[in-house]
């Protein structure tokens, strides 16, 4: 899969690698602001007390 990322990627080496660290970013943003915070109710962390 990132291979196939890689190679769709415009551009040299120095620009494909920008672009890939971009990508990395966005993905990472998404999940913190997008997808954690929906997800964040579901799950069961909440409850921190032992019974």
């Amino acid at each position: 899969m990132y291979a196939w990322i890689w190679r769709h990627l415009p551009g040299p080496f120095a620009v494909k690698l920008v672009l890939a660290i971009l990508l990395v970013l966005g993905v990472v943003a998404l999940l913190m602001f997008v997808v954690f915070p929906w997800a964040e109710p579901l799950l069961p962390f909440n409850q921190v007390s032992v019974n």
